[in-house]
């Protein structure tokens, strides 16, 4: 168990510094001049003065090498120092953690919303294989897949918001604000882990010692219960892992939609206004919360299935 965290971790330590390459490079790659991006963030000038830029550089070290640049860039992020923002002037590090948290808020309640809907559904869907119950989850299920959130927001919005007032249609003032940002983002969770579920549990119905608890005088509905959802779990499991990552960087139509001051919103907004040490931040930590929950799932899986740190 511990060589295998410990190997674990040796993995987020080398994808971490790979992608921190890619983002302190996000200026250069995409042809920007740092220097030009800060003073015209400053100032409404078009044409900023050249002995004005040559100061910015001189002053932030952008006349060194790219190493240089990037050593000193990247030992500031690991004492927490991630600059400031050029278009609020706040500090990037308080930015991404108040967005964080409401994104991270946003993602709890959808995925605890989509368990609790998909894991009864794959059940259900398992138990009467091939019949009508079944067909219709599979179909609802896909169904779910292709609509894109960019059209069930709006759709949403006019419906429960505008026509009949059941809840606000936007912006983050109380819990009611996020049921329509959630049920817009449940509903890809919903088919997935609804779909994973159900072919886990065929599979493991399908298994020697599932006939053999029948065998042994258990009820259909007990041994689903006692033995099918817990061995069914592990691909569930990464499947949630992936979803909770991905959500947390990966909101951003549903945020824009509903006016959620989250993650997805805020990397909107700095893509937008070419914020650079908020763009180089804001990638760094999404991708190092999407690493951390799969290796925190890959942890999961040896204490629900031992014998898996036998097979890796």
């Amino acid at each position: 168990m511990l060589t295998f965290a410990l190997r674990r971790l040796g993995f987020v330590a080398v994808v971490l510094l790979v992608v921190s390459i890619f983002a302190f490079l996000v200026p250069y790659v995409t042809g920007r001049d740092p220097a030009r991006e800060i003073l015209q963030s400053r100032v409404a000038e078009r044409a900023p003065d050249e002995e004005v830029l040559d100061a910015i550089r001189e002053e932030l070290g952008l006349n060194e090498s790219l190493f240089v640049q990037y050593q000193r860039w990247l030992g500031s992020a690991l004492e927490g120092d991630l600059g400031y923002s050029m278009v609020s002037k706040e500090p990037v590090g308080e930015l991404l953690v108040n967005a964080l948290q409401i994104t991270f808020l946003l993602t709890t309640v959808t995925l605890t919303f989509s368990l609790l809907v998909s894991l009864p559904m794959g059940a259900l869907a398992a138990a009467r294989r091939g019949g009508w119950l079944d067909n219709a989850i599979v179909a609802v299920t896909q169904t779910g897949v292709a609509i894109p959130e960019y059209w069930l927001g709006p759709l949403l919005i006019l419906l429960f918001a505008l026509t009949l007032g059941l809840v606000p249609s936007a912006g983050l003032r109380g819990p009611e604000y996020l049921v329509l940002p959630a049920l817009t983002l449940a509903l890809r969770p919903i088919a997935y882990i609804t779909r994973i579920s159900r072919a886990a549990m065929l599979d493991v119905l399908s298994s020697p010692y599932i006939t053999a608890a029948r065998a042994r005088g258990l009820s259909y509905a007990k041994t689903v219960v006692r033995h099918g959802i817990r061995n069914a779990s592990l691909p569930v499991l990464s499947v949630f892992a992936m979803w909770f990552a991905g959500l947390l960087g990966g909101s951003v139509v549903v945020e824009v939609i509903f006016a959620v001051p989250g993650m997805g919103r805020l990397m909107y907004e700095g893509v937008l206004n070419s914020d650079i040490p908020l763009i180089q931040a804001g990638l760094m930590t999404i991708v190092a919360l999407a690493v951390v929950f799969n290796v925190l799932a890959d942890l999961l899986y040896t204490v629900i299935d031992p014998t898996v740190k036998l097979r890796r």
